[in-house]
């Protein structure tokens, strides 16, 4: 799944605070200029086609059976949703929606814009719009979305136009954002199956693009939709997708311009010498990514809870982020002291903070020493050989020689395909290991209630799935998330400083390591790719324009 995959959101518990959010009917992204638009409800965008090469691979592209950054790049062109972030925005805007708000603390309420048709020409509906979100919840595809959906108590049609969301705790300040997710694409009833999933060649969405020609995790060819009633009118009405198994094979064709954009994911090495080719150029933007250690408070080195904490502590001590983003990463991450990104609102940097920018043996030494731990400790720490990238082998070298070099820890690293990965550490095989992050949104919540909730994805044993007198309760960590998912202003970033610095200082389940930024090459005169760089991770086709 190239660099990373999405991944469960957790379920905040919510309180009843009566608050309103109004979504004005405007565009979820800056309208083309006329030569896009052919009159109400179509597009024929012309200009050069435009060939983009990708390593991330598609799961699915009927939405209840995907989860993914590589289904949702396809998805995220193809389908309307509720609501979406534009480019560079930071709250979602109406899509499909003309508005939506908050109609009770438990009713989100969205009236879709008129005239809507999918690529078929059937009408878009209210009835669409519900049979999208049941569907999913129906399916409950492992590899779907469904967990995006846990506030979701029920969806309703009233008439045509009007869609009600009833949750189950109120005043959800991250619903709106859900709508815009893998969760929210809009499918047609008419086409897709209730209660299972749909062929990839046979989707039918009612965004800016549809699909013409389709060879999985090969060849896409795009055409853009004629009857297409969004405000993101493509600017180019041909893009065909290359997927590439082997970076290296992507990078040599931009530069030759046998392909005119390669988006994911290049090596750092092959970044930097893109910057010295003529015929390129290379372009970064902002990045939500995150790249962190688990540790299983159940496995992992100590004989005690004291005595594990002590060696998470130690390790915090130990790492040398900078070392990591510079020599690993060659600048294309930068170091993250706290699970929310820096660039998210509300990001502080409490790992700085509580163990400083440098590694400190002494203080690593003097963690270990008072909970009675011997040392060198032996440490074995898992990281997956090609989900996060192939420089994860390196990442973890480099690691490993930063903690034997304190002389207070002999480590193995071992290296394993996901597919064996993904299941070994949910059996609790592993007792330190690497996993990354890319957000369903661009909120710190994301970076929160999925890994400190009750039921949260990771197996780390924090919370121990609801079970009372582990370490949840003991972090106080669960009632601030209400507070944070509840409330906004000031009260909401104190709750998340509050929550942040917790992780950091209490139990620390997990030990936060870099930030990515966003980069693409393109090859001659392609506009518009800049402008998608963004957190979201959704690279908006409708943009692009060659010349």
């Amino acid at each position: 799944m190239g660099l990373g995959s999405r991944r469960r959101r957790g379920v905040t518990a919510a309180i009843a605070v009566a608050a309103s959010i109004t979504l004005a009917a405007c565009g979820a992204g800056k309208k083309d200029d006329d030569s896009s638009a052919s009159g109400s409800g179509g597009t024929s965008a012309g200009g050069k086609a435009i060939t983009i090469g990708l390593t991330d691979p598609v799961t699915a592209l009927d939405p209840a059976g995907s989860y993914d950054n590589g289904s949702l790049t396809v998805e995220a062109n193809i389908y309307q949703f509720l609501l979406d972030v534009p480019e560079g925005g930071k709250t979602p805007q109406p899509d499909a929606a003309q508005k939506c708000s908050f109609s009770t603390p438990t009713e989100y309420t969205c009236t879709l814009k008129s005239g809507l048709k999918f690529a078929n020409g059937d009408p878009m509906t209210a009835k669409d719009v519900v049979f999208s979100f049941t569907r999913i919840l129906k399916i409950n595809d492992p590899n779907g979305p469904a967990s995006l959906l846990g506030n979701m108590a029920k969806v309703a049609a009233k008439g045509d136009t009007t869609v009600v969301f009833t949750l189950k705790n109120p005043n959800d300040q991250t619903f709106p954002f859900v709508l815009g997710t893998s969760a929210g694409p809009i499918v047609d009833s008419k086409v897709f199956p209730a209660d299972k999933l749909l062929a990839d060649d046979k989707v039918v969405g009612s965004g800016p693009y549809a699909i013409t020609s389709y060879q999985k995790n090969e060849l896409v060819n795009l055409t853009a939709n004629k009857n297409y009633g969004g405000d993101n009118k493509p600017k180019t009405s041909k893009i065909t997708m290359k997927y590439y198994s082997d970076p290296n094979n992507m990078k040599q064709d931009v530069q030759e311009g046998s392909i005119d954009i390669a988006w994911r994911s290049l090596t750092p090495t092959d970044v930097e010498a893109l910057k010295k080719d003529d015929a390129v150029k290379v372009l970064t933007g902002a990045g939500g990514e995150l790249r962190y250690i688990v540790f299983n408070l159940k496995t992992m080195p100590g004989k005690t809870d004291a005595q594990k904490l002590a060696v998470r502590r130690a390790m915090a001590y130990s790492i040398d982020r900078q070392d990591l983003a510079e020599n690993v990463f060659q600048g294309t991450f930068q170091p993250a002291y706290s699970m929310v990104p820096q660039g998210i609102k509300g990001a502080t940097e409490p790992f700085k903070q509580a163990y400083g920018e440098k590694p400190d043996t002494t203080k690593a030494a003097a963690a270990l020493k008072a909970a009675g731990v011997s040392t060198p400790v032996t440490l074995d720490i898992d990281y997956t050989t090609d989900h996060y990238g192939s420089t994860s082998a390196d990442e973890y070298n480099q690691i490993k020689r930063q903690l034997e070099a304190t002389k207070l820890f002999k480590v193995s690293i071992n290296g394993t395909a996901y597919t064996t990965y993904r299941d070994e550490r949910v059996k609790d095989s592993y007792g330190i290991y690497q996993l990354g992050w890319f957000p369903d949104f661009v909120d710190a919540d994301n970076y929160l209630s999925n890994f400190l909730s009750e039921t949260n994805f990771v197996h780390a044993h924090y919370c121990d799935e609801g079970k009372t007198g582990r370490p949840c309760d003991t972090d106080k960590v669960l009632p601030l998330l209400t507070t944070e998912a509840t409330s906004t202003g000031a009260k909401k970033d104190a709750a998340l400083a509050q929550i942040q610095q917790k992780v950091a200082t209490g139990t620390m389940p997990y030990l936060p390591l870099l930030s990515g930024k966003q980069v693409a090459v393109v090859h001659g005169n392609i506009s518009g790719v800049q402008d998608t760089l963004d957190p979201t991770y959704k690279f908006r086709m409708w943009l692009f324009s060659k010349s």
